[in-house]
């Protein structure tokens, strides 16, 4: 893997990592990984030199591995829930939402390396950020010390939310508590437009308006239409209840 020599070779990067590291008892074999898991594509795309790679391509491993954790401790531990129940508590645990929560509990924001103008603009309290940062972390933990290492940090630290998400029954999409909200109170059902999608195949963004009759409640962008849908669910459902 290349990764750059300024950022994951410096001093400064690395005491910074250890740190957290000590406070997650975890003992890193080679701490270059951790270092890149914090690295955003604000810096790479201004400084190339001081890190030309940054953590997005991470979080596909990252989330492979935190669903397959939850699935199977879900599964396990719930012999007497239906597939659809479980996938509800499944989603509620891995949404961004969540792991963000996740990722400030653990004062993530603090050790991301972001470009001078996204500091300005308080990216780092950036919800979409930190769970796409939780998500890399888990890559780095796993690449670094194994399965059950990466295993570990998740069940302390984002399957052990459970009993909050079920007590608070936040396990709904917010899609579906929109949608009952709303048709409590009308014979309404929302729907969804994407309005444009832009850039490359490769790197695509759907800008997705969520509509009650035919006005516009929200509207948010993601790299693909279904999460751009539940986040403008999600805004909207919060919005409504403030």
């Amino acid at each position: 893997m290349v990764v750059t020599k300024k950022a994951v070779d410096s001093e400064i990067c690395k005491k910074s990592i250890e740190t957290l590291l000590w406070e997650l008892n975890i003992s890193a074999n080679n701490i270059k990984h951790y270092i890149l898991s914090f690295i955003h594509r604000s810096i790479v795309n201004e400084r190339n030199d001081f890190a030309p790679q940054h953590n997005e391509r991470l979080e596909f491993l990252g989330d492979a591995v935190l669903e397959l954790v939850i699935t199977s401790e879900l599964f396990v531990n719930f012999p007497n829930k239906q597939e659809w129940e479980m996938t509800d508590m499944r989603s509620a645990l891995v949404r961004g939402r969540n792991l963000a929560q996740v990722a400030k509990n653990l004062n993530f924001q603090e050790y991301l390396y972001l470009w001078k103008w996204e500091e300005k603009s308080w990216w780092r309290d950036n919800d979409y950020i930190l769970a796409n940062t939780v998500e890399a972390f888990i890559w780095a933990v796993y690449l670094d010390a194994g399965f059950q290492r990466a295993k570990d940090f998740i069940l302390d630290n984002i399957y052990s939310t459970l009993d909050d998400i079920l007590d608070k029954k936040l396990f709904k999409d917010f899609k579906t508590l929109l949608q009952e909200h709303v048709q409590a109170n009308s014979e309404i059902t929302p729907h969804y437009e994407v309005l444009e999608d832009t850039w490359p195949d490769h790197d695509k963004e759907f800008l997705v308006w969520a509509y009650i009759w035919d006005k516009k409640i929200w509207q948010w962008r993601w790299s693909s239409k279904k999460k751009a849908q539940e986040k403008a669910a999600e805004d909207a459902y919060n919005s409504i209840n403030s």
